[in-house]
């Protein structure tokens, strides 16, 4: 799980692993200085984990932005570690050395933006540039020209084989083929830009040549996809922040789409939490345009837990949950197969 790790999904199901494994755990899931942005999922089931090892996780999810599916069923995880894991995913207050990074941050975003705009002194010399440039721009269309006319008087002397012979010279020339001695090196270029335009190897693109290159596509886009989404990713501490009788205040987890934590020890006072979560994130999706993609919890299971399931407050989780979880759609033909069987 380190920085350069390439791992994605890591199953550590049944391994004995308690409140210390589950620090290192949440350690390498972000700090302050480091961040993983490769881990999609992580499940933690049937493990020794309890509430200490659940803030530790819950640390970890505070500036990790990758995990989309998190397991952490059949752990002795209780209100405390619960409470923690549901305040990770609405707005947390930060703490004194994350607003120091963040100020850290905001400084150094600052001034590469202005090392990267140029200064009002700069701005004028650019205007010169630009004109030099186009300037130099219609000199070498110039060249062309004066090039092109010193090819073109040749061919009207002469009839029928003459222009024949000078047609197949001029075939020669755009194929490749070097220059006059006397042209100037400029002509070199436009003539080898010439022939870039009219570049023979367009013509096997109907051939058996794009299904080779729609594999090599096919294999190369998901690449280029992470590595952008790698690099665009920005810094959770520069989110835009809310402050609060002179706290300030993140937005939260929105990253975490799955999280299970069936067969725990999480009473009716872990389960409030959680609701008020679930509630928080349910308004938020209504501002939100629907082009973007899901945010928030699509997915929690709280069953087997210290409390009845026909609670207000889990009935609740479970209607605001339901019209955004994607497999909502195939459990009432599930039941109506088993309706049917019985």
């Amino acid at each position: 799980m380190a920085l350069d790790s390439p791992i994605a999904h890591l199953s550590l199901r049944n391994n004995n692993i308690n409140d210390y494994g589950a620090e290192l755990l949440g350690r390498a899931l972000s700090t302050l200085q480091s961040c993983n942005r490769t881990l999609v999922s992580l499940n933690l089931g049937f493990n020794l984990i309890g509430d200490e090892g659940a803030c530790h996780i819950a640390q970890g999810l505070r500036l990790n932005r990758s995990l989309l599916w998190l397991s952490l069923a059949h752990n002795r995880i209780q209100d405390k570690g619960a409470l923690r894991l549901a305040e990770v995913l609405r707005p947390f207050e930060l703490t004194h050395r994350e607003v120091v990074e963040r100020r850290r941050l905001l400084l150094e975003k600052g001034t590469q933006e202005r090392s990267r705009s140029p200064s009002s002194s700069r701005h004028g010399d650019s205007k010169t540039d630009r004109e030099k440039n186009t300037l130099s721009g219609v000199s070498s269309v110039a060249l062309v020209e004066k090039a092109e006319k010193m090819q073109t008087p040749k061919t009207p002397k002469g009839l029928g084989k003459k222009k024949d012979k000078e047609v197949k010279k001029e075939e020669k020339s755009g194929s490749g083929q070097s220059p006059t001695q006397g042209t100037p090196k400029k002509d070199d270029s436009t003539k080898a830009g010439k022939g870039k335009v009219t570049i023979p190897e367009q013509k096997p693109a109907k051939g058996k040549g794009p299904k080779i290159g729609s594999k090599e596509k096919r294999s190369i886009l998901p690449e280029s996809e992470l590595v952008a989404e790698a690099t665009e990713m920005v810094n959770p501490l520069l989110e835009p922040v809310e402050h609060r009788d002179g706290r300030v205040f993140m937005p939260g987890n929105k990253a975490l789409l799955h999280l299970n934590l069936l067969r725990n020890r999480i009473t009716e006072v872990g389960l409030e939490g959680f609701l008020a979560t679930v509630q928080y994130q349910a308004q938020f999706t209504k501002f939100k345009s629907a082009g973007k993609g899901p945010v928030g919890l699509l997915w929690l299971s709280l069953a087997k837990n210290c409390f009845s399931t026909q609670c207000p407050a889990h009935s609740t989780i479970q209607e605001l949950l339901l019209p955004r979880d994607p497999t909502a759609k195939a459990k009432p033909r599930e039941d109506e197969a088993s309706a049917s069987s019985g």
